[in-house]
């Protein structure tokens, strides 16, 4: 999941970023209305975690902006004007949530979550393939009914590739959705991560390396046929 936070207080930006890349998810950030406008033309996310009082561009009117694109993001509303009338406001410019500052922060993560899951592209909860199952709302993943043990960013490397599949993903696609805009691509962050996957997923392999390509899922070989790399 990529998240936008679009924050002008740096202190709790900060606090945001760390937070929810904890949670797995790749975050990027603005601090103004004109920096969240650039990046939303440059980018694709699934939620755009918006302060109203921006300078450059006001987030009211951001808001409008984003809920008139053809590739519509959802937008999780995060202010001080937390009156009954400010959520009814935010609400009707187009906003699909809106919470209060100050705000408990798993609520924060669980509503960013349930937003995503809202998207009009958005797959059903549970993903399937290869005798995998994972749920991305309670954070569980199996195979074959084996209940697998995976970091934070293993999960959300193995959710990225299962909405991805049957397609290829290339190492800078990885970077940009399950890190962020400051990874670095030429790091080995996607290839160790990728390995510590295959072993924690057992055999046989599912996740299938073509070099110049990227990675997939894919069914386990059948007899005879060539293993995954």
């Amino acid at each position: 999941m990529r998240v936008l936070v679009v924050e002008d207080a740096r202190a709790l930006a900060a606090v945001l970023v760390e937070g929810l890349c904890d949670q797995g998810m790749a975050v990027d950030v603005a601090y103004d209305g004109l920096e969240a406008a650039a990046k939303l033309d440059l980018n694709a996310y699934d939620v755009v975690v918006l302060d109203r009082d921006l300078p450059g561009i006001h987030g009211d009117t951001l808001c409008r902006m984003i809920t008139e694109r053809d590739d519509r993001v959802m937008v999780l509303m995060l202010t001080a004007a937390g009156s009954p009338g400010d959520r009814v406001t935010g609400l009707s410019l187009g906003a699909d949530d809106y919470l209060a500052k100050p705000f408990h922060f798993p609520e924060l993560v669980l509503r960013i979550r349930s937003l995503a899951r809202r998207q009009p592209s958005a797959r059903p909860r549970t993903l399937r393939a290869a005798g995998i199952e994972l749920d991305p709302l309670r954070r569980t993943v199996t195979r074959d009914g084996r209940l697998l043990d995976l970091s934070v960013k293993e999960f959300a490397l193995l959710e990225t590739l299962l909405r991805a599949s049957p397609a290829f993903l290339s190492s800078e696609d990885l970077l940009e959705q399950v890190w962020d805009e400051h990874a670095n691509p030429l790091t080995n962050t996607v290839t160790v991560t990728i390995g510590r996957l295959r072993r924690k997923l057992g055999d046989p392999p599912i996740i299938t390396t073509t070099p110049g390509v990227g990675y997939r899922i894919t069914d386990p070989p059948g007899d005879g046929a060539p293993p995954a790399r």
